[in-house]
């Protein structure tokens, strides 16, 4: 794959992006991005330009996989989130979440929090080995927005259009964790180093489940596309399997 995503959008066509944006993606930016008010975030600020950036489909990809060998956080996504049946519905969801977040106002911000969080109090259970979970727990909201933050950085740094220096880099991070916190997650980390020590301080955590290698496969060999789609998707793909961590890889294979 080039360093850079600008053709990104010619090579997968606009078929797999209106599939993420969903239905009604025109109306929803629309309204997110024209809505007057107050914002978490400015026009400058690092957060807006990795989440703004093509490469985020990338690193979309690699945090789905890279959260699925955490065992309690892929039970829960198998559990209760549609990840099979609605996967389109899901990513929808996700997409919205974040471009709310990112650049809507902050009156959309807090209630597109509110929402999750009341998701998240819905969702509990037990793991085939017995082992209990539950999505409003702070361990694996931390695990679920570490994840997201170094794939989604990772990407962009890789493929975005504008890598960001060093210090844009641990603006990312901070500005990231502003919305962590507000899902409810502690002790987020606030630079790129942070983020680092973070992702390998659950490395005894991860284990290569069952469900996790299906989610694998289910994203990788057999997504849900049209066969004109997956080639293209194929690369995107394989630039999401080579931001994989090198620690957690090894660590989910042992």
């Amino acid at each position: 794959m080039s360093t850079s995503t600008s053709s990104l959008r010619g090579r997968l066509g606009d078929e797999l992006f209106a599939r993420v944006a969903g239905p009604r993606g025109p109306q929803v930016r629309d309204r997110i991005h024209r809505t007057p008010g107050p914002r978490w975030f400015g026009p400058d600020d690092a957060i807006r330009r990795v989440h703004g950036d093509a490469s985020m489909f990338v690193g979309g990809l690699t945090a789905l996989l890279l959260q699925s060998w955490h065992p309690l956080a892929m039970a829960a996504v198998a559990a209760h989130s549609g990840f099979r049946g609605d996967p389109w519905g899901r990513l929808q969801r996700t997409s919205t979440f974040l471009a709310v977040t990112t650049f809507g106002t902050v009156e959309h911000a807090e209630q597109a929090v509110a929402t999750v969080r009341a998701i998240h109090e819905r969702v509990s259970g037990v793991t085939e080995d017995g082992e209990p979970y539950a999505a409003s727990d702070p361990h694996l909201l931390r695990w679920v927005h570490v994840t997201e933050a170094h794939a989604f950085l990772t990407a962009h740094q890789r493929y975005g259009a504008r890598p960001l220096d060093a210090a844009g880099c641990d603006a990312y991070v901070a500005q990231s964790a502003r919305v962590g916190r507000a899902l409810g997650a502690e002790d987020l980390p606030e630079t790129a180093a942070g983020l680092h020590a973070a992702l390998d301080s659950y490395l005894a955590e991860l284990r290569g489940t069952p469900q996790a290698r299906e989610a694998a496969e289910f994203l990788l060999a057999d997504p849900p596309l049209p066969v004109p789609v997956r080639l293209p998707y194929g690369v995107l793909a394989a630039a999401a399997v080579a931001g994989l961590p090198r620690t957690a890889t090894r660590s989910a294979r042992s």
